[in-house]
């Protein structure tokens, strides 16, 4: 079986639009894109490789695929560093996408689930594999919450209020309850909290 694992940054009122650049989803008129690289903490590099090594599929929105197609899908995978081996990865690795409107996918290893998202997803979770990595995507995380689909969340909070964007937690999520099963704090205040729904195994 595999996991569904959410990953975001996310601040103490909850957003988390466009942490890593200007450019990133400026929807809505949002002005604070790239917040997430106003303080770096110490050790976050580290904890961010040691999960995407675990990462065997990305699972995304139309929009969040969008954006990584336009970033992953076409940066140089000789890069030096991280940069280079998540390039590589994101590349290699099947990306599953659910879009009530796009009707093709061009970045490879990609393709759409379908008009039953969660009926796709659960057989994709049946199957054997390790973890299903989701990044952004706010109304999929959404619908898949609402049908019992993840696993577990890893948020990386920073001490930051924006007052305004697009929320992981929307109005409207469904009742949700969680164990806290690992947190570490990192400089700069941040906060690496990892949560399962408390029905969760």
């Amino acid at each position: 079986m595999s996991s569904i694992v959410v990953e975001a940054f996310i601040t103490l009122d909850g957003l988390v639009q466009a942490p890593g650049g200007p450019e990133e989803d400026p929807e809505e008129g949002f002005e604070h894109g790239g917040w997430q690289f106003r303080d770096s903490p110490v050790g976050l590099g580290e904890i961010l490789e040691e999960w995407e090594s675990r990462t065997e599929a990305l699972l995304l929105g139309r929009k969040t695929y969008e954006i990584f197609a336009g970033a992953w899908g076409v940066w140089d995978e000789n890069a030096e560093g991280f940069q280079g081996e998540l390039t590589k990865r994101y590349n290699r690795i099947p990306k599953y996408v659910a879009s009530r409107t796009l009707s093709e996918v061009g970045w490879k290893n990609s393709q759409l689930l379908g008009p039953d998202v969660p009926a796709a997803v659960k057989k994709l979770r049946a199957e054997p594999g390790g973890e299903i990595r989701v990044w952004g995507s706010g109304v999929l995380i959404k619908t898949l919450a609402e049908h019992d689909l993840v696993d577990e969340y890893r948020l990386v909070v920073y001490p930051l209020v924006l007052g305004s964007g697009k929320k992981l937690f929307s109005d409207g999520f469904p009742l949700s309850t969680f164990d806290l099963v690992e947190t570490r704090a990192l400089s700069a205040g941040v906060l690496v909290n990892i949560y399962r729904p408390s029905n969760a195994g």
